[in-house]
């Protein structure tokens, strides 16, 4: 399928904090109004809402996709909220692609909401619950654990060592460090910074003194939109084109996506 040409014609976010007071209807809500003001467009010009957010458990709300609707602005339109584990805010650009590629619909307002925070005493409670609860929840796993071996696998499938892994923690932290609803951005980091500090669960680092948190985040609540048109309707010199790509798995099957 060929598709519609499908552009980003505006963006929003709330700042990452470590306990934001906002419900996440209203840090929903937020963002959305912020990433339609910045391509001078209203409600009223949206025709769809693709919604992406973590388990409810997190933000103590059963049917979370239906409670945050209104907020994130699909009242009264086509919703659809989808839950994709930890790529779900990649997946939300991705859903609003298809949404508009398809033709039925001209504008979408991309919505992508978590909010940890509202899970007391710490939402690792609540990560708990997905393992085993005889072979692995005896042993206090978290989602760091997963993190880590997903990591240290995916060096050993490709050569990679931890010098590598730090250039990645390097280069994010040093983009966010310009960013206003960054968290952790810092400007001077360096790869020496991250591999000399203390390790979490091998191989992921820590913190050295001063506690900088190199590599691994805590967690922050907030609400990131984008909204996105097709070229029927009015687009800015500043919307950045979707391009269709293909590519092949290491199986050699084919995959698909907008990039």
């Amino acid at each position: 399928m060929s598709g519609t040409r499908v552009a980003v014609v505006g963006a929003g976010m709330t700042r990452f904090m470590r306990r934001a007071q906002e419900t996440g209807k209203e840090l929903a809500w937020e963002a959305a109004r912020a990433a339609l003001d910045s391509c001078e467009l209203t409600l009223a010009d949206v025709d769809a809402v693709c919604l992406t957010s973590a388990p409810d458990a997190f933000d103590g709300v059963h049917m979370k996709g239906e409670y945050l609707s209104d907020g994130a602005g699909g009242f009264g339109k086509p919703f659809i909220r989808t839950y994709v584990g930890g790529g779900s805010g990649v997946f939300t650009a991705i859903q609003g692609w298809y949404t508009v590629a398809s033709g039925m619909f001209d504008v979408a307002l991309l919505v992508a909401e978590e909010k940890m925070s509202s899970t007391q005493p710490h939402p690792q409670g609540a990560f708990l619950t997905i393992f085993d609860n005889i072979l692995e929840r005896p042993l206090g796993p978290n989602l760091l654990w997963i993190f880590a071996l997903e990591m240290n696998r995916y060096m050993s499938a490709y050569g990679l060592d931890k010098r590598d892994i730090a250039s990645v923690a390097v280069k994010n932290k040093r983009n966010a460090a310009g960013h206003p609803a960054a968290l952790l951005g810092q400007a001077d980091i360096t790869v020496d910074d991250v591999l000399a500090s203390e390790v979490l669960a091998w191989p992921v680092p820590w913190s050295s003194p001063p506690r900088r948190r190199p590599s691994a985040s805590p967690t922050a609540p907030s609400g990131s939109r984008g909204s996105a048109g097709t070229s029927t309707r009015r687009i800015g010199p500043t919307a950045i084109w979707c391009i269709r790509s293909t590519s092949r798995t290491r199986r050699g099957w084919p995959t698909t996506w907008p990039g």
